[in-house]
Order: structure tokens, then C-alpha cells, then sequence
């Protein structure tokens, strides 16, 4: 779930400056969800209804993109390393959007920005199991054993996976490597690369080409569309 503290998101609506929203909070002005709140440093979600003084404060429009990651990028807001982030890409937008789940660094490929909210967490709880689909290119070449161990859900430290879909799309013998397609229906940290790893392979590269109905349709790398309601209408409603 996606948080912000009370007063950044007074401060944000335009309705006062941060530290000016911090003393309409003290002094019992702000309601949320119909209630009073005069602790500092309370945080907020996306559809949390909040007045100032009785009045609704409003909150941005609801946007989601469907984005092109580049392999080099940082899949957050900001990063102490000086790294290019997902989120440079949408400066020039009015919105504050963040990425709806995460890609590696090193991997390219699919991923959504949103300020949708509720969008966001109803995508991310392990509940909802949407499918993604990734293409990852794999030193050496899986034996039918292997294949059947990521179909069957192998096991990553302690856990055990979801069973994958597996399709071995290209296999190059001289070269002792592999392209392969897993679909996961799971997002556990650097999750496809540890599963290949845990069938003695190593992911040289890796790409997500499809989250749920979504593909990258003609995009380029960098680049990224808006999502038409419809298309939000059926990730609200995917399973």
C-alpha cells in the first residue's frame, strides 16, 4: 500500500504550506475519513477522504501508464546512488506517479507507473496472482528435468514457487545458452532469476513482455502510453 503523510498530501492539494498543514492538523481542522486527526506524521492513502476546515481537499485525477523500462534504470521515486529512475521519465507530467511493482535494475521491459492507489495495492496483493510473462536469455541448456522442476514450482530458500508456465523458445548449442519463456504468477525479489538459479542456471538477460492482458504492443524502450479506462476497468477485475 502506497502512503503519504497528512500534511504532504495538504501541502500537494494547494490548500496550505507543509508546516502551515501541520498546524491546521494540531489545532483539530483536518477530518480523515470522517474522523479528526491531530497527530503529526499520520499517513494517508490515495482514497482516504479528507477535509480541511469541512471542505473536501482535492486530489489529483487518476492516471495509469503502461511503460517500456530500459535496462539501467531504478524502479523508485529516487535513488541515493545518483541512478536514473523510472519516475525521470514523466517529469514533464503534472502527476506523481510511482511504479506498480518493481523491475530489476539490469532488466528491461514492462511496468506500470499509476497514482491510482487502490489500483496499485489491488495489484500487488499476492491474492490477485496476475501472470507475468518474462523472457530471459539462460547460460546452458534445461534438461526435461529441470523444465518440469519450474513447472512444478521449485524452491527458493525456504519457499516453494507457484507452479510457472515454461516455453523454450530458442536453444543455441554452440553457444551452451538458452531463451526462454516463464510465465509467474508471483513477484517475490529477483524471483526469475532465482528460479532459473535454483535449476543451476544463470539469467544473462532478462525482459517482462506481458503483466496480465498487457503487452508492450509497439513501444520502444523509454517510452510509454496511457491506459484507456477500459483497459483499467480489467486489471480491477483480472485474476
Amino acid at each position: 500500500m502506497v502512503l503519504e503523510r497528512l500534511q504532504k498530501v495538504i501541502a500537494e492539494a494547494g490548500i496550505a504550506s507543509r508546516r502551515k498543514a501541520e498546524k491546521m492538523i494540531s489545532e483539530g481542522r483536518v477530518t480523515v475519513d470522517g474522523n479528526v486527526v491531530t497527530k503529526l506524521g499520520t499517513k494517508v492513502d490515495t482514497f482516504s477522504n479528507i477535509t480541511v476546515d469541512g471542505e473536501p481537499i482535492e486530489r489529483e485525477s487518476l492516471h495509469t501508464y503502461l511503460f517500456y523500462k530500459p535496462r539501467g534504470v531504478v524502479s523508485t521515486a529516487n535513488d541515493d546512488k545518483g541512478r536514473k529512475t523510472v519516475v525521470d521519465y514523466f517529469k514533464d507530467l503534472p502527476y506523481r506517479l510511482y511504479p506498480i511493482g518493481r523491475l530489476d535494475y539490469d532488466t528491461s521491459g514492462l511496468l506500470l507507473m499509476t497514482n491510482d492507489g487502490e489500483l496499485a495495492n489491488l495489484l500487488m496483493h499476492p491474492r490477485n496472482n496476475v501472470a507475468k510473462v518474462y523472457v530471459a536469455k539462460i547460460s546452458g541448456i534445461l534438461t526435461p528435468d529441470e523444465i518440469s522442476q519450474l513447472k512444478h514450482g521449485v524452491k527458493i530458500d525456504r519457499h516453494r514457487c507457484a507452479p510457472a508456465r515454461v516455453k523454450v523458445i530458442r536453444t543455441d548449442r554452440k553457444k551452451n545458452n538458452q531463451i526462454v519463456q516463464l510465465t509467474i504468477h508471483e513477484g517475490q525479489y529477483h524471483q526469475v532469476k532465482r528460479m532459473f538459479k535454483a535449476v543451476h542456471h544463470q539469467v544473462e538477460k532478462l525482459a517482462r513482455e506481458k503483466y496480465a492482458f498487457l503487452t508492450l504492443d509497439s513501444l520502444i524502450s523509454g517510452t510509454y502510453r496511457e491506459l484507456s479506462h477500459e483497459e483499467v476497468d480489467r486489471l480491477k477485475n483480472v485474476d
